[in-house]
């Protein structure tokens, strides 16, 4: 099978472009004459990529991709045009190249008889075993638009919730790269400057002073060293996570117990089970299956292996809050609500409060941790502005009181 680079005109009359897998030329024209289109000019896709597709920068699916894609799946469903109608329309429409491509695959496989779930689960890069999930179960219960909500509702959360990680990393992180930078130009360029005739004054330094310079000559001769330990480590730690599932988690299990970082990583990972979780049970997902799925989007490891030995006691009878409770890693705000949506018969509406009230509560924290970054590097590099003005002035203040005027 060779994949065809094409242009074609459907039956709108709209120019369409895509690429498409077929044995040759005359089984790509079947294809998209089965498809509603008219083949115009077609050619074998180069195979060479470049540095963006092979970074898989060029033509990655977002989160918002595909939330625009469930969103028109519902509105087509709920106006009541087919199914084959819907994904000839996206496919159609849409600006996204390789969304293109797949929505042809899809529309194909449907076509011939394959349901939508079935299509989707042969593109896992882009559709999840969750995404499938609940699109096979509004299958089952034929309430697609339904199932369509669902998807749109925690596609949108998703999203949410990944902007507030990346804001609550990539913040501090961009911070105290700028920090670290400046304080080693200081170090290395501009104190060597200013403290270079203090070494020729015939006096006794005071210490801090001394200990400015040795940390100015410090600086000077290791600067290279300074910036690329935080590289190192960084990428002897991937190494030894992707070496050991030991290290790995006992890394997991120390960021749990840090300070700041801890309560945090804890609250985004609640978070993502419980909307992932109430997600699944709402569209008449199993309880085992919805926790093994929820569990996959839990980073953690720590997290994980007390997931997976709630699930165990799930699979063994134990009620949902015990097992959450016997796990130890989970607070008992959680434990008391899940008991109280056991009792009434309500855990769906429970498992979307718990996600709501932990998405808040990430969302505060973030932003507490944003308040608390920015004064303390602010006065970090004032201390050390105070530090070179009172170790270089203070020598020359006290020369001034030798000299006999």
């Amino acid at each position: 099978m060779e994949r065809y680079k094409y242009r074609a005109i459907n039956n709108r009359g709209r120019p369409v472009r895509g690429v498409i897998s077929a044995a040759n030329e005359v089984d790509l024209h079947n294809q998209l004459e089965s498809a509603g289109m008219d083949l115009v000019q077609c050619g074998i896709l180069n195979k060479k990529k470049g540095l963006l597709s092979k970074l898989n920068l060029a033509g990655r699916i977002k989160i918002r991709d595909l939330i625009q894609l469930f969103l028109h799946l519902e509105q087509m469903q709920g106006a009541g045009v087919s199914l084959l109608d819907a994904l000839s329309d996206i496919r159609d429409t849409t600006d996204h190249d390789l969304l293109r491509d797949i929505m042809s695959d899809i529309h194909k496989d449907v076509s011939e008889g394959s349901s939508l779930s079935e299509a989707m689960a042969i593109h896992p890069k882009v559709f999840t075993n969750l995404y499938i999930s609940l699109v096979g179960s509004g299958e089952e219960t034929g309430d697609m638009t339904s199932a369509y909500r669902q998807l749109i509702k925690y596609l949108k959360w998703v999203e949410q919730m990944q902007t507030k990680v990346r804001k609550a990393t990539r913040y501090p992180i961009i911070v105290t790269v700028v920090v670290v930078a400046t304080i080693t130009i200081m170090m290395t360029l501009v104190v060597p400057q200013i403290v270079g005739f203090i070494r020729n004054l015939d006096q006794e330094l005071p210490v801090y002073t001394t200990a400015l310079m040795a940390t100015s000559d410090f600086f000077v001769d290791f600067w290279w060293a300074i910036l690329a330990t935080p590289i190192i480590l960084f990428v002897l730690i991937k190494v030894a996570r992707r070496m050991s599932g030991e290290v790995a988690y006992r890394l997991d299990l120390w960021w749990l117990s840090f300070p700041i970082a801890g309560p945090l990583i804890r609250k985004i990972n609640i978070a993502r089970f419980a909307q992932t979780f109430g997600a699944l049970f709402a569209s008449g997902i199993d309880v085992l299956y919805s926790l093994e799925a929820a569990r996959n989007t839990v980073s953690n490891l720590a997290m994980v292996e007390a997931l997976e030995g709630v699930q165990e006691q799930v699979h063994a009878g134990s009620p949902l809050s015990d097992a959450f409770n016997a796990s130890g890693e989970f607070p008992s705000l959680v434990v008391r609500m899940l008991k109280v949506g056991e009792e009434s018969g309500n855990l769906t509406a429970v498992l979307d409060q718990v996600a709501e009230f932990y998405t808040n509560d990430v969302d505060e924290a973030i932003q507490g941790l944003i308040t608390m970054i920015e004064p303390s590097l602010t006065g970090l590099l004032g201390g050390m502005i105070l530090w070179i003005a009172v170790a270089v002035f203070g020598p020359i203040y006290s020369s001034f009181e030798n000299i006999d005027f």
